[in-house]
C-alpha cells in the first residue's frame, strides 16, 4: 500500500511538471519560427535565453551589430523550463557563447538557491556535451521593487552563482547586481509601472556590465 502511495505521488508530480512546462511550448514555438528565417547558419550566433527580462530586451541585436544574436527568452520561465527547452533555445542555434538569466521566477516560487543551483548544473552539461567549446554567461538574478522583499534570498543565490562559474571552464558571471542601486537603495526610476521589468534606463546599466562579456 505504501509503495503504491509512493508511486502515484511520484507520477502526479512529474505530470504536474510536464504540465507546467508545456504552457511554454506555443511560445518557444513562435521563436523557433521567428529564428527559421532570420538565423543564418553560416554565422557565429550568441545566444541570449531566460525568463522576461531577456524576452523583453528588444534592442540586443541593434546593440551588437557585430554579432548574430538571437534572442530566446521566453517570459515567466524557470530553471527547470530552460533545462526542458535547452534544445530548442540554445543547442540548435549552435552559438559559440549563450547567456542564461534565469532564477527570478524561481525564488519568487519559493524555491531554494540551492535547487537553482543544482538545475543550472544540469543545463551546463547539457550544453557542454554537444557544444564542448562553448562560452556560458550566468547574469546574476537582478533586484527589483516587486520582489525587494525576497533580497536576501537573491544575494544568497548571486553568491551561489558566482561560486558555480569558478568551479568550471569557459563559465563567466555578470553580476548586475550592484549596478542597479544607489548604495544600498534601489535605483526607482529604472522600471516599469509593474516595478518587476525594466525600462530602457534599467537595460542601459545591464549593457555597461553585459558588453564586457560579448567581446
Amino acid at each position: 500500500m505504501q509503495i503504491r502511495l509512493v508511486l502515484l505521488i511520484i507520477f502526479i508530480s512529474l505530470k504536474a511538471v510536464a504540465q507546467d512546462t508545456f504552457r511554454f511550448q506555443k511560445e518557444v514555438l513562435a521563436i523557433q519560427k521567428k529564428y527559421d528565417t532570420l538565423w543564418d547558419n553560416s554565422k557565429e550566433t550568441i545566444v541570449f535565453t531566460g525568463s522576461s527580462s531577456i524576452r523583453t530586451w528588444k534592442n540586443l541585436q541593434e546593440l551588437f551589430p557585430d554579432y548574430q544574436i538571437v534572442n530566446s527568452g521566453f517570459g515567466g520561465s524557470q530553471t527547470i523550463d530552460l533545462l526542458s527547452y535547452t534544445n530548442e533555445l540554445i543547442l540548435q542555434y549552435n552559438p559559440k557563447k549563450v547567456f542564461i538569466y534565469e532564477g527570478d521566477n524561481d525564488l519568487n516560487d519559493r524555491k531554494k538557491p540551492r535547487e537553482i543551483i543544482s538545475v543550472t548544473k544540469e543545463i551546463i552539461t547539457k550544453i557542454k556535451s554537444t557544444i564542448p567549446d562553448i562560452r556560458i554567461v550566468i547574469i546574476s538574478a537582478k533586484p527589483s521593487l516587486a520582489r525587494w522583499h525576497l533580497k536576501g534570498k537573491y544575494k544568497r543565490l548571486n553568491r551561489k552563482f558566482k561560486n558555480l562559474c569558478k568551479e568550471e571552464e569557459n563559465l563567466d558571471y555578470a553580476h548586475i547586481w550592484d549596478i542597479m542601486l544607489n548604495g544600498k537603495k534601489l535605483k526607482r526610476d529604472i522600471f516599469i509601472e509593474d516595478g518587476l521589468h525594466m525600462n530602457s534606463k534599467g537595460y542601459q546599466l545591464w549593457y555597461q556590465i553585459i558588453s564586457n562579456y560579448v567581446q
